[in-house]
């Protein structure tokens, strides 16, 4: 055997795995088909469109980057820009103007993940930190939603979450219609049961563990379930915060993203309970009616300090 076929084999433990990026950015982007499709049911051609641009602008800005820019081969190929593009896509109306689209690619492509350096150097996830640039820069384009494909009213509709922040809870849709999606919103925010089917996908490849959105999801219920007993005039149920906005898609894909949350189970328990507590609090007392995409975005920035304060211990170290 010749000096460069030798292998060098480092001290145990070793561990050995088939899983690679692409592949779970693979069972991602499959994962939300269910919710893409219910989407496209409910607003028809447009969510289609919307997300196509996404995909495309978000996977053509990081080819350009990486290639005239970094000076450094392609990174399409593990998909991160395509998932990238198609969170984005769920986050925003599925009217939305195109150019808005791809400014909103630009910025989460561009800004929050080329200029940290990349897949892996990032510190807040792009897509939601794009949905947030957007909702800064266009407001009212952004919290315009289209009515849905199949509803007798033509006109575009409140959210569940606007209904709740004005008062409204006469208006407030049924659980069945939100779990099945069909109320006003995102393409995220709609169909709570196709997104729980990705979900549970992601839990059987063990793409994800359940860590983060069990944490989230039990800490919007029981903070939510407490403000709702202290006065059911002025606070939504917990079962209607759970249903409604971007919870499920934030909690489930989101804030499980393997750059922006923190390494240990510990500290995964620690971030998905405060996203769940910021969420309530800007969903109650916030000026938006939605909290989710801030709440992960905070947390985001909070995941080093989690991970300083969860290091686990080093192999072999004996505690003092």
């Amino acid at each position: 055997m010749t000096m460069d076929k030798k292998l060098i084999v480092s001290m145990s433990p070793h561990i050995h795995g088939d899983d690679s990026i692409h592949k779970n950015m693979y069972r991602v982007i499959l994962a939300l088909v269910p919710a893409f499709l219910c989407s496209i049911w409910f607003f028809g051609w447009h969510a289609l469109v919307t997300t196509a641009i996404a995909i495309v602008s978000c996977m053509g800005f990081e080819y350009l980057i990486t290639r005239y820019i970094f000076k450094r081969p392609s990174t399409l190929k593990d998909c991160s820009a395509m998932l990238t593009g198609l969170l984005l896509a769920f986050n925003v109306p599925a009217d939305l103007p195109w150019w808005i689209v791809v400014i909103g690619s630009i910025f989460a492509i561009g800004v929050v993940k080329m200029s940290f350096g990349g897949l892996g150097n990032n510190i807040f996830n792009p897509a939601l930190a794009g949905r947030v640039f957007l909702l800064v820069s266009f407001p009212q384009q952004m919290t315009t939603w289209p009515a849905l494909a199949h509803s007798a009213d033509a006109v575009t509709g409140a959210t569940p979450l606007a209904l709740i922040k004005a008062g409204n809870f006469a208006e407030l849709p049924s659980h069945l219609e939100m779990f099945l999606g069909n109320v006003p919103g995102s393409m995220g925010e709609v169909a709570a049961l196709a997104l729980l089917i990705g979900v549970i996908y992601l839990l059987c490849t063990k793409t994800i563990t359940w860590h983060i959105p069990v944490s989230i999801l039990a800490t919007v219920f029981i903070f939510s379930g407490i403000l709702y007993l202290c006065d059911s005039t002025v606070y939504a149920d917990p079962l209607t915060h759970l249903l409604s906005g971007g919870l499920m898609l934030g909690a489930c894909f989101m804030a499980t993203d393997y750059v922006t949350s923190p390494m240990s189970h510990k500290g995964q328990l620690i971030y998905g309970a405060g996203i769940g507590i910021l969420t309530v609090l800007i969903r109650c007392y916030g000026s938006y009616p939605e909290g989710m995409s801030f709440a992960i975005l905070i947390m985001n920035a909070v995941t080093p300090l989690i991970n300083v304060y969860c290091k686990p211990k080093r192999f072999g170290e004996v505690k003092k």
